[in-house]
């Protein structure tokens, strides 16, 4: 049987962070358990009050967050609080797939457009590997804002 992944990203900051993936995979934050929000409501809005009535102290609710694919298909990804910073490499990482099917000049085109968007959105780019056939289509390494590796593949 097959199984479910989270994907969990210690933060400083989730909520910031949780918008920039967000943002970066056209996911969406969650409702509050047993809220259905309106369309066109801020989710992050609706946790904030949910927070405030459930009696969460304010410098308590922003110890996690989450965004989910809309679809269903990608992993849900969690961000929770953590006092220390990051100090080294990630040993996991994202492979963003913004040039599916596309090769050489064409596609790492598309992965610069990208990068250039996401820069925008507070990521930093931080090399580029041209192609390498047959092993390699070439990519892009990011940093998110907290500083979290990931490829644009």
């Amino acid at each position: 049987m097959s199984r479910q992944v989270q994907i969990t990203f210690d933060a400083h900051d989730p909520a910031a962070l949780s918008a920039f993936w967000r943002d970066a995979l056209g996911y969406v934050h969650p409702a509050p358990p047993g809220v259905e929000l309106p369309e066109g409501a801020d989710p992050l809005a609706a946790w904030a009050e949910f927070l405030e009535k459930m009696g969460v102290p304010e410098d308590q609710r922003n110890t996690s967050s989450a965004v989910e694919d809309p679809e269903g298909q990608g992993p849900r990804l969690f961000f929770q609080q953590v006092p220390e910073d990051k100090v080294a490499k990630n040993r996991v990482h994202l492979d963003v797939r913004a040039a599916p099917g596309l090769q050489g000049d064409e596609r790492m085109a598309a992965l610069e457009a990208e990068c250039e968007r996401l820069v925008a959105l507070g990521a930093t780019r931080l090399e580029r590997h041209e192609p390498a056939p047959p092993l390699s289509l070439g990519f892009i390494v990011m940093a998110d804002p907290e500083g979290n590796e990931f490829c644009l593949d």
